[in-house]
């Protein structure tokens, strides 16, 4: 799935995308998209302007890393605190929110890209819910990357409604561990993150994917996320690869010297 002609030539995309490993791209991604706000208070604009501008930041990440090849793709679209912002900004992103999942289910489509949505689907509205719904049905029987989306999504409560649910499930506590824990979790059946990005700047991982992260590679880029492109999304994958990733253990060559430190 790998496309050598992601970018124009002659261009730092293209110099940038020449140097990526197709053979160890990340399996997952996962992105705090981070910075609308200021991105439209720095041009004197309203929140709204950024939010919108923001849609165009999906687009792109959704359609390179589905044309890269990768897996699993999840976005921090909103979170449960979210639900404090003004009545007006909410209704705003409720409103982008379908207006995105009616207008790219075509695209979705022709990509083979199957949705999916985790969080409280609950909290949101029937009409927002039924559209969501009805994407989640519509592309259900893809087989290309994975997209999914957080949705009044929050890191903590998920571990909650994973303890509940637990606890309904009747497991005796010397039964449970790591693995069956995960299996109440909203995110059962994706692999975890490889790689976390996020954009604006922040050196905070906002109560997203708490579990899942736990051994992730983080990118942060100073980028407001409706300036993200796949210039910086092609940076974030050159860094990942960068990368040794040793989960707690050692490298085959830190093994080598610990063991002949030993002799």
């Amino acid at each position: 799935m790998w496309d050598p002609k992601l970018a124009r030539s002659g261009s730092e995309e293209e110099r940038l995308l020449g140097a990526i490993d197709d053979q160890r791209l990340p399996r997952h991604v996962a992105i705090i998209m981070d910075g609308n706000g200021r991105w439209a208070r720095k041009r004197r604009l309203p929140r709204a302007v950024g939010h919108r501008s923001g849609i165009k930041s999906v687009q792109e990440t959704v359609e390179v890393c589905a044309r890269l090849g990768i897996e699993w793709l999840t976005l921090y679209a909103f979170s449960r605190e979210n639900w404090k912002r003004p009545a007006d900004e909410v209704s705003t992103l409720m409103h982008l929110l379908r207006e995105f999942v009616r207008k790219e289910l075509a695209d979705l489509a022709r990509n083979n890209i199957r949705l999916h949505v985790i969080g409280r689907m609950d909290d949101l509205s029937d009409d927002v819910r039924d559209d969501v719904k009805s994407a989640l049905e519509s592309t259900a029987g893809n087989t290309g990357m994975n997209l999914s989306v957080a949705l009044s999504y929050g890191g903590r409560t998920e571990i909650v409604d994973a303890c509940r649910s637990i606890m309904r499930s009747g497991i005796a506590p010397e039964e449970l561990d790591a693995e069956k824990f995960a299996e109440h979790l909203y995110t059962f059946g994706s692999p975890e993150p490889d790689l976390l990005i996020r954009t604006s700047g922040e050196m905070r991982i906002s109560n997203f994917l708490l579990w899942q992260i736990a051994y992730s590679e983080i990118w942060v880029t100073d980028t407001l996320w409706p300036d993200f492109r796949r210039k910086q999304l092609f940076e974030a994958l050159l860094d990942y690869q960068r990368r040794d990733r040793r989960y707690g253990g050692l490298t085959p060559g830190e093994k080598d010297r610990a063991a002949a430190s030993r002799g």
